[in-house]
């Protein structure tokens, strides 16, 4: 069993393949956190004698005895108001006044199967070896219950947490902040991994010890954003990508979100994460309930790359519910970088003409195609199309492409809308914006009121009226500016609190409605390129824009580091022109499939503008990755390099059986009279051999050195030499030259 109750002792246990996480009851019947790593037996309350801390106030029942405090007890989630000092997970008030909560265990039941959270993604139980366990305690004063909910996925080594607030009192409750979960680290030397960013620089990660007091990571945009990712792992200071113990929290929601990471004066570490609290508030009236987003955990005391590919499974197995989850991929090319606004029906036909020939599996239309949009100004939510630029609408449109053998896809940005559009003119009031006040703008466009269900209601007729009507196969929803100016016309002014979560429950509606309608539809999400990349969204879309960077020197960063958390079969990742439109680089064309293949493959690029060169070029990247695809998604993947740490990046993909691999190796900034480059590979099986199947070079303006390469096409290896002494290739020359190593086991 996945979860071991010792009644004699009140303690409750959560067992995965490799990992326990336990929790008690301790005296004055309050729950207490006592132990998340490695697997284990036994009862850990050994770990936390009594003690008294001056200054740490005691329960009232132990005000004489001493040494029970609850502000340097552990916490499975704390009250407020109570006497913890630390960062907590609750605010709330009720009618009468009172703030806070305390609360104490009244009961628990064990189920089979996962647990769902009305309104929101969640994960399901893909294999049918998950139990769910849920703690109920409640606040005496309020009348305030809290269930703790917990989710065991024991083979794959997880834990999931959520908790449900019920106003079991007579008088209305409001929360003012409500987190999904607290977890409380006792002892060790942590070190905090989180991914900061900006639009077009996202998920850069980033290392630093942990000191005394207070950490935020959040965003209050409405969305998860380009700038703080809701996904954290603690690590030992020893730890490294392939050794040490670490711990990761990644939270299953899509908009405003908060973690707060705490070392208490005692060295103690906790570690809270939920919604976002500010301008959060929720009114409860007696029998409601609130629920919080899941909370993916994740521990292992074998290195941040083994917690990576432990989330990666687990978010493509329970979290994606897409069947292309691991289906192969078409191979796609986006007009935008090559039209902008400026196209009519035959330029697209053109694009998707000179691109078949290469091998190219589907035409994706950007913005631009309906209403009056010719420009960022005009027409969001206008959805029908411009007859002026497409000429006998989408169907006649879409004939063409499928003639050429070619699959169809399109853009579309459900959540916004412009002042000059047609909608906005019928229902001014479906906007999100405060009255009386002009609103800051975004892309000059404003953001729909999905906090109302008519709204939500209006948008997914329009988009189911899109993809009954036309042979779409792919989707791309984008959503270009985060919210402010936050009211909804709708809603009274107690509950204006409520607008940037209700906005959140009606995305997760809509994407439910169409993405469960139109299941054989490709979906990807995008929000300005990487804004909304979280679990939330992967479990509609198996693939989201990393980036509207894409530049391939930026993309090594940007890349890796979302692939901590995130599978990199979920990252949407192209070749485009150059020099590059954000940048202004040049990259050689070689190099920009060698790290476009980091990810699901296409193009942001004119054909037309290429030369015969490097339309063979294409040819070649196309066919490696259709050869390649299912090693590169669903193989074990491995950071073998940061570009921060290294004048080259490089990582692999390894077949779970070991069988094949493939080694890509990047090097941005070319040093006179460097080092050989040097790589430890990772994954591959230490008794067999491994021949070199093929080893390309591309963008290096120099190729005497390889004809004396270390690493000769059919070459072999024992894959303990290829690992634990490792390999040494020539050095580059070149404007970032790059590698390609396949190997298979002989």
């Amino acid at each position: 069993m996945s979860i071991e109750l010792d009644a004699q002792r009140h303690a409750l246990t959560l067992h995965t393949v490799r990992t326990s996480y336990q929790m008690d009851l301790d005296t004055y019947g309050r729950i207490r956190h006592l132990y998340y790593g490695r697997r284990t037996g036994g009862h850990m309350a050994q770990l936390y004698p009594m003690m008294d801390h001056g200054f740490s106030p005691d329960y009232y029942a132990g005000r004489k005895s001493r040494g029970l405090s609850p502000d340097t007890s552990l916490a499975e989630y704390t009250g407020a108001n109570t006497g913890d000092f630390r960062v907590g997970c609750l605010r709330c008030t009720n009618a009468d006044g009172i703030s806070g909560a305390d609360f104490v265990y009244t009961g628990h039941e064990i189920l089979s199967g996962a647990y769902d959270v009305p309104g929101m993604p969640c994960a399901h139980d893909q294999d049918g070896d998950c139990q769910t366990s849920i703690v109920r305690l409640k606040d005496a004063a309020t009348g305030l219950e809290l269930h703790l909910i917990y989710g065991v996925y024991e083979r794959d080594d997880i834990i999931t947490r959520s908790a449900k607030f019920v106003n079991a009192g007579s008088a209305d409750i409001t929360l003012t902040r409500a987190l999904s979960v607290c977890l409380d680290i006792p002892f060790g030397d942590w070190e905090l991994l989180h991914f900061h960013g900006r639009h077009e620089m996202e998920r850069n990660a980033e290392r630093m010890p942990l000191m005394h007091g207070i950490h935020t990571i959040s965003s209050n945009r409405g969305a998860s954003s380009h700038h703080h990712n809701p996904f954290v792992v603690l690590c030992d200071r020893s730890a490294t990508e392939d050794q040490g113990e670490c711990y990761g929290a990644m939270l299953v929601y899509s908009g405003s979100h908060r973690t707060d990471i705490e070392r208490d004066f005692l060295g103690q570490t906790r570690v809270v994460m939920g919604i976002g609290d500010e301008m959060f508030s929720w009114q409860l009236s007696p029998g409601e309930s609130f629920d919080t987003p899941q909370v993916i955990l994740a521990y292992t005391h074998e290195g941040i790359g083994a917690l990576s590919r432990r989330y990666h499974s687990f978010l493509r197995k329970n979290i994606m519910r897409s069947k292309f989850a691991f289906a192969p991929r078409p191979v796609l090319i986006n007009n935008w970088e090559a039209t902008y606004f400026n196209f009519d029906a035959d330029k697209i036909v053109s694009i998707a003409r000179q691109a078949a020939p290469l091998g190219i599996d589907m035409l994706v239309l950007d913005d631009g195609w309906f209403g009056l949009r010719n420009d960022d100004d005009h027409a969001l939510g206008d959805w029908f199309v411009n007859t002026d630029k497409l000429p006998g609408g989408l169907d006649k449109l879409i004939a063409r492409v499928h003639d050429m053998g070619m699959k169809f896809g399109i853009w579309v940005e459900p959540e916004m809308v412009s002042e000059d559009s047609d909608l906005c003119r019928a229902h001014p009031d479906w906007a999100i914006r405060v009255p009386g006040r002009d609103p800051a703008m975004g892309r000059n466009q404003l953001v729909l009121d999905f906090s109302r269900p008519e709204v939500v209601s209006h948008i997914a007729d329009c988009l189911t009226r899109l993809l009954s009507e036309n042979e779409i196969d792919y989707v791309k929803w984008d959503m270009n500016r985060n919210i402010s100016d936050v009211f909804s016309h709708a809603l009274p002014p107690e509950r204006q609190g409520e607008v940037l979560h209700r906005y959140m429950l009606g995305v997760y509606d809509l994407l439910e409605r169409v993405t469960s309608a139109f299941p054989d539809v490709l979906f990807e999400g995008c929000a300005g390129g990487g804004g909304r990349f979280d679990a939330g969204m992967l479990a509609y879309f198996p693939q989201i824009w990393c980036s509207d960077d894409t530049d391939a020197v930026e993309r090594l960063s940007i890349q890796l580091g979302t692939s901590v958390g995130y599978p990199v079969s979920a990252m949407g990742s192209h070749v485009s022109a150059c020099p590059n439109h954000q940048t202004g680089r040049t990259v050689p064309f070689g190099t920009r499939g060698v790290v476009a293949m980091c990810g699901a493959f296409g193009y942001e690029l004119d054909p037309a503008k290429l030369t015969d060169g490097e339309k063979d070029e294409i040819r070649g990247q196309v066919a490696r990755y259709k050869r390649w695809q299912s090693l590169i998604h669903d193989g074990l993947f491995y950071r073998l390099r940061m570009p921060e740490n290294s004048d080259y990046a490089a990582w692999m993909s390894v077949r779970e059986d070991r069988s094949e691999a493939l080694v890509s190796v990047v090097q941005p900034h070319v040093h006179g009279n460097t080092p050989p480059i040097f790589l430890k590979l990772a994954g591959l099986d230490p008794d067999a051999l491994y021949r070199v199947e093929s080893f390309d070079v591309f963008g290096c303006t120099r190729t005497a050195p390889f004809d004396r390469s270390g690493v000769p096409v059919g070459s072999a290896y024992a894959g303990s030499q290829l690992m634990y002494a490792g390999i040494a290739m020539q050095r580059l020359f070149g404007d970032c030259p790059s590698i390609q190593m396949h190997l298979v086991r002989i």
